[in-house]
């Protein structure tokens, strides 16, 4: 979203970050959880670039268009990525019309005759970035001067995403223009707090690294995860002898004695205990077993096989851990995330990761 697009950001309980921007997160060598690895080049494309089209700025790493992107379309989640860049289906947000809903109170006009958005009346929001055809049209000359730049090509949007923060030579390691350079993306306090965050998170997690191969013992782990996916999650289900009834009841109401299953924690119970590892039954005390490795450490850190946590934004103590997953390598983890859905591989939460457990 661009400071045109009038849309207001619904965002709760984030409070304004603004941690030390003067040393630059370097590129990620591996995965970085979450992020396709071809959204990755593209944003260190981008920022190598700035050091012709906009010599005087300084500050911008990959993390921060990382992070625009994270809130604007889950890194295109649901999106196929070209290796030349293309983006599809293309990503095109609300039709910019007017009608009240979701602070879509002002019309924004037709300025490219529906060639990115699909509608010729009105203005929508187009690419995994979230520019209008008007402001990408502003910036597609820099981008691509030879022609044919694409807001739905990661290339060329991450290009003009550099740009627009960019500014006239904008210095991002100060943290007043920092904040100008994401506000004009959305007028919203709300909207640059929840940038920042994601920020901080990929800075913690972006550290890289190269998965070793599994252990023998490790792989026997994550074939047993991997052999319950599609199981239904079950609030307190799952023991060392596989998938049960569980418990009543979580937050959200669902009463595990209805589903058989398993929870989080049930399911690394039932994985360790085929290689004779007899975990603790609660996340908060499985991230007690073996090494722990911290946060701080990066995702990068981990290898496949090791246990990994998650619990509040800024919580330091294990006993706050309320989730835990199994490793797998390549930033993926298998785990039963929560009621109403089931076992499954899934990206390494950027969000409130609290590091892992090596116990082979």
């Amino acid at each position: 979203m661009t400071l045109l697009l009038l849309l207001a950001v619904a965002l709760i309980g984030v409070v304004t970050i603004f941690e030390d921007t003067a040393t630059q997160t370097p590129a990620p060598v591996g995965n970085v959880a979450g992020i396709p690895q071809r959204m990755l080049e593209a944003y260190n494309r981008a920022v190598a670039a700035m050091s012709t089209l906009s010599p005087d700025c300084r500050g911008l790493d990959w993390t921060l268009l990382a992070a625009l992107a994270q809130v604007e379309s889950t890194q295109a989640q649901g999106h196929q990525i070209a290796a030349d860049g293309l983006i599809t289906p293309p990503i095109i947000g609300p039709i910019l019309d007017g009608h009240g809903a979701g602070g879509n109170t002002t019309p924004v006009y037709d300025t490219d005759g529906g060639r990115w958005d699909g509608n010729s009346t009105y203005d929508a929001a187009v690419g995994a970035l979230q520019f209008l055809p008007s402001t990408f049209a502003g910036l597609a000359a820099k981008v691509r001067p030879e022609g044919g730049a694409n807001p739905n090509n990661i290339d060329d949007e991450a290009m003009a995403a550099a740009l627009y923060l960019c500014g006239n030579g904008r210095d991002l390691t100060d943290p007043g223009q920092l904040f100008a350079a994401i506000y004009q993306y959305n007028a919203s306090t709300a909207y640059v707090d929840e940038v920042l965050k994601w920020r901080q998170q990929f800075q913690t997690l972006g550290a890289g690294g190269t998965d070793v191969p599994a252990s023998e013992r490790a792989q026997r782990v994550i074939d047993a995860a991997r052999s319950q996916i599609g199981v239904p999650y079950s609030w307190g289900g799952g023991d060392e002898q596989g998938k049960s009834t569980g418990v009543c009841c979580s937050e959200g109401g669902q009463d595990g004695r209805l589903v058989v299953g398993f929870d989080c924690s049930g399911l690394m119970l039932y994985a360790f205990a085929q290689v004779g590892v007899h975990l603790p039954r609660l996340a908060s005390d499985q991230a007690g077993v073996g090494t722990r490795i911290p946060a701080s450490a990066g995702v990068g850190a981990l290898q496949p096989g090791d246990m990994v946590f998650f619990a509040p934004d800024g919580s330091r103590s294990d006993s706050a851990i309320y989730h835990v997953g199994l490793y797998i390598g390549g930033g993926q983890m298998i785990a039963a995330p929560k009621p109403g859905d089931h076992v499954k591989q899934q990206a390494v939460w950027s969000y409130n990761y609290a590091g892992g457990a090596r116990v082979l």
